[in-house]
Order: structure tokens, then C-alpha cells, then sequence
């Protein structure tokens, strides 16, 4: 029996739904990656965790955000050689 178009329209929604779903999925699982490897470095070189702090600190605008980097921003510091937490730019 031949599927109507409205079943068809309806499949290929379906398919769509789950390949959108899969690439979020894929993106997400990139970001925590790459965000993992540059932490890490980071925090093994001080320039380089002073470049992430400096960075950080200029682009993560919300409040919300801000209070989940406490604790990471405080590890940067220390490694930049900065743990007082002077010349907070």
C-alpha cells in the first residue's frame, strides 16, 4: 500500500528531526573537546592560561556564566601567576 504525502511529508520530518539532533549532538561533543584540551594547556603555561583569563573575563558577560567559571578563573590565576587575584582585567 502507497504511503499519502502527508505520511511521506511526516517521515521525512522525522528524519530530519533525528539529523538535527545527531549534529547538535556531534557539536556539542566538539566543544567539550576542544574546551578540554585548551584548559588543560592552559593551564600548564602561564601566558597562555593569562590569555584564556583575559578572554574569559571579556566575553562571558552573563551572570549565570560567570558564577559556573569561579572556580576554573581561580585556577587560571594561579597558573598565570596571578592567584592574589590583582590585575584582574
Amino acid at each position: 500500500m502507497a504511503r499519502s504525502i502527508d505520511q511521506q511529508i511526516a517521515t521525512a520530518q522525522a528524519k530530519l528531526a533525528r539529523l538535527k539532533e545527531r549534529q547538535k549532538a556531534s557539536e556539542t561533543r566538539r566543544k567539550i573537546i576542544v574546551g578540554s584540551v585548551v584548559i588543560s594547556n592552559a593551564l600548564k603555561e602561564p601566558e597562555k592560561a593569562r590569555a584564556l583569563a583575559v578572554l574569559l573575563r571579556r566575553v562571558v558577560t552573563r551572570e549565570v556564566d560567570q558564577k559556573e567559571l569561579v572556580g576554573l578563573m581561580a585556577e587560571l590565576d594561579e597558573a598565570a601567576g596571578k592567584a592574589s587575584g590583582a590585575d584582574r582585567s
